[in-house]
């Protein structure tokens, strides 16, 4: 059996002094591996062949047969690592929580333990005619959420 722990690992070794970072390994049924890489502009094709390849030179299909597929975490794809989350910051992300709330704002700062999101919402002052916009700041820890992805609006 393919042990996920060694793709991991040979992952993280291939990309350890590029740009690029890995972002998910899964094992499917029928020995399909699956590897996600990211960048903090643009992971290209040109990388996940490369990596691709680096993999295939470290597994022997003589001992076991297995399908592979490599690819760049795509832009409407859940942040999975810390790195996404560092990469989007300042920009624009839908979050759910597991509470079942779904919001939209900018995404503020992001560490181990959370993440900040600037939330505009209108609000009526007392005495006012007419709703303002106010800005506010929420705190989530990332075991609150189930997911965050970068928001993509046409205007």
């Amino acid at each position: 059996m393919i042990d996920k722990n060694s793709i991991v690992r040979f992952a993280e070794e291939k990309l350890a002094d590029g740009e690029n970072y890995l972002v998910d390994v899964t094992i499917k049924p029928g020995n399909l591996i699956v590897v996600e890489i990211d960048n903090d502009e643009a992971a290209s094709i040109d990388d996940c062949v490369e990596l691709s390849r680096y993999l295939e030179e470290q597994l022997d299909r003589d001992v076991e047969d297995y399908e592979l597929e490599v690819g760049s975490a795509g832009i409407t794809s859940p942040f999975k690592v810390l790195r996404q989350y560092l990469k989007n910051v300042g920009k624009e992300v839908e979050i759910l929580l597991k509470s079942g709330v779904k919001l939209t704002g900018i995404l503020k700062s992001a560490d181990e333990n959370g993440l900040v999101v600037t939330i505009e919402k209108k609000e009526k002052p007392e005495g006012a005619k007419r709703k303002i916009t106010v800005q506010e700041d929420h705190s989530y820890t990332l075991d609150e959420i189930k997911y965050t992805k970068y928001l993509i609006r046409f205007k």
